[in-house]
């Protein structure tokens, strides 16, 4: 009697297949938060919407949404990549989720990744909207867009370091008030729809140096001034990204 080959067969499937699979799910479970969807997706475009056709502030000369709209896709790389991020991590690492998944056969570095890849998608279908509804408000984008899309990459780094250090930190109720009030805080004070120009000189020095305002005065510089690349702005955010991806591999909490 010869020996017959059976299946299904035992064992893990293809690390690729894992890191894809996890992404997926982790996308969906975006996209089906009520409250995420709101942070992401609803206040943005409520803001750019609102800020371009109602004459609230002082924007400079030119177009409002000129201004606004390199803000605000600042605003949802910060609000997908670090608050809702930070907010869904913290949750998970409370009820043991990410305790079960580290011992699945996907490798932690792995599930960070595939975190990382959903933030990502989410970011393309943020960016996709917005872009539409700025060029619906009458936007003329211009610059480099290899450029943009540098400063929105090391933006998502950097914010989602971050988020996964106050997530794998601190308490789950902790992180639900520090990063809503982090959020509330960078969309005044980190250039999203108040010009820096607006701070005085000391203050605005120190502002100059988060990563929120970077990503924004960046964003704005390509895209209303057709700037070639910020490399300061590129600088500031390489340093936050590795400050903050170091710090989360570091200090991150499974538990």
């Amino acid at each position: 009697m010869s020996t017959g080959t059976y299946a299904p067969k035992p064992g893990a499937a293809p690390l690729g297949r894992m890191i894809g699979a996890q992404t997926a799910l982790e996308t969906r479970m975006l996209l089906r938060n009520g409250e995420q969807l709101l942070l992401t997706v609803i206040i943005p475009s409520l803001l750019l919407v609102l800020f371009s056709t109602v004459d609230i502030i002082d924007t400079g000369t030119g177009s409002s949404v000129d201004f606004l709209a390199p803000g605000i896709l600042a605003l949802a790389v910060m609000s997908t990549a670090f608050t809702g991020q930070a907010i869904a991590t913290g949750f998970e690492r409370r009820y043991g989720v990410l305790k079960r998944l580290g011992a699945s056969p996907l490798p932690r570095w792995a599930l960070m990744t595939s975190k990382t890849l959903a933030v990502l998608v989410t970011e393309v279908l943020q960016v996709v909207l917005l872009t539409v509804i700025a060029f619906a408000l009458g936007w003329s984008p211009h610059g480099n867009p290899l450029a943009v899309l540098l400063l929105l990459v090391l933006g998502t780094a950097a914010f989602s370091g971050l988020g996964l250090l106050m997530a794998g930190t601190l308490k789950a109720e902790a992180t639900l008030a520090a990063a809503n009030l982090v959020f509330l805080l960078l969309l005044v004070a980190g250039g999203v729809i108040v010009p820096m120009d607006k701070f005085p000189g000391g203050v605005r020095s120190v502002l100059d140096l988060l990563p929120i305002s970077a990503l924004s005065d960046g964003l704005r510089d390509v895209l209303q001034s057709g700037a070639a690349m910020p490399w300061g702005d590129v600088g500031i955010l390489a340093v936050w990204a590795v400050l903050g991806l170091g710090a989360a591999a570091k200090f991150f909490r499974w538990e």
